[in-house]
């Protein structure tokens, strides 16, 4: 056979292999646990259940299965930083996931995609640019999700301000509108009585990150990136379709300088970017980057 048929034949098999496998990691849910030193010493710790991006269709009962598995954990508090939605005819979808999860104090903010429905986007965009919405695109009924959050007693933060008592510590709260449709604003009035507050967005635009840490957020929790999706093993992301750093496109980091516990460190805010549970329909693969939601325990600092 011919060096260059063969060559070709390898290439080809190894693009379907790593194709088949990306459509099997999509679907390899993940819980990961991390720690960050936030509160005042002495301090009880909270545990936090971040989870982000489930982009649910009504067809997908294993994903809705596995999230509602999650009450097994039992936080203190779960914080949902949006895009639960990726069909027309999610919603319900989408409250019967989170249903056992509305048992435990929550707090919520919308992405995009909890605003309108998605289209196929040519892949490669991702690399060039963020996203844009396109003309005419399709509303979803955000209000009927809106609404069955917060008659669950979950917190809508969306460009708002909210305060929770977990585990004795009144804890304060301010969120952002989508800021990738730019509707982020921050609310006016703070809060000033309780002795944690957390930022809640969906995509982390370092605008954003900037005005939670100015306003005196000490954790920052948001999604949207996906964790870049599709990653280069060794190396990470490659985008975040966001402005925000391929080095921060997932995981706990320190904004806008090093982690708080790391030297120089001292003036920033606690920053967790979850990689996310789902993908677009239209481009239903991850690459070293499994589908993912966080155990987030905040720990008392040491005296």
């Amino acid at each position: 056979m011919n060096p260059w048929v063969k060559a070709a034949a390898a290439a080809t098999s190894v693009g379907a292999g790593v194709l088949a496998w990306s459509l099997v990691e999509a679907r390899s849910y993940v819980v990961r646990q991390l720690s960050a030193r936030a509160l005042e010493p002495g301090a009880r710790p909270i545990r936090i259940l971040h989870l982000s991006d489930l982009h649910l269709t009504p067809s997908q009962s294993h994903k809705v299965q596995w999230v509602r598995s999650l009450a097994r954990y039992r936080p203190d508090l779960v914080v949902d930083t949006g895009d639960n939605l990726a069909h027309v005819d999610a919603v319900p979808t989408a409250l019967h996931a989170l249903e056992p999860l509305l048992e435990f104090p929550g707090v919520f903010v919308h992405g995009s995609n909890d605003y309108y429905a998605p289209r196929f986007k040519n892949p490669l965009t991702y690399l060039k640019r963020p996203t844009e919405l396109h003309d005419s695109p399709t509303s979803l009924d955000t209000d009927s999700l809106t609404a069955g959050l917060t008659r669950a007693g979950w917190l809508d933060l969306n460009n708002a301000r909210g305060a929770l008592e977990i585990g004795g510590q009144r804890v304060t709260f301010v969120g952002l509108d989508d800021p990738h449709l730019g509707l982020d604003a921050l609310p006016v009035t703070a809060d000033d009585s309780g002795s944690l507050r957390i930022g809640v967005t969906h995509a982390p635009y370092t605008r954003t990150l900037d005005a939670l840490q100015r306003d005196g957020a000490s954790v920052i929790l948001a999604g949207h990136t996906h964790g870049g999706q599709v990653c280069v093993p060794g190396y990470g992301a490659l985008v975040t379709n966001c402005d925000l750093d391929t080095s921060r496109a997932s995981g706990l980091h320190g904004w806008p300088g090093p982690r708080p516990d790391a030297p120089g460190g001292s003036e920033s805010a606690w920053l967790h970017v979850s990689a996310g549970v789902g993908t677009s329909p239209y481009t239903p693969v991850r690459v070293a980057c499994r589908p993912e939601v966080t155990m987030l325990t905040l720990m008392p600092r040491e005296a």
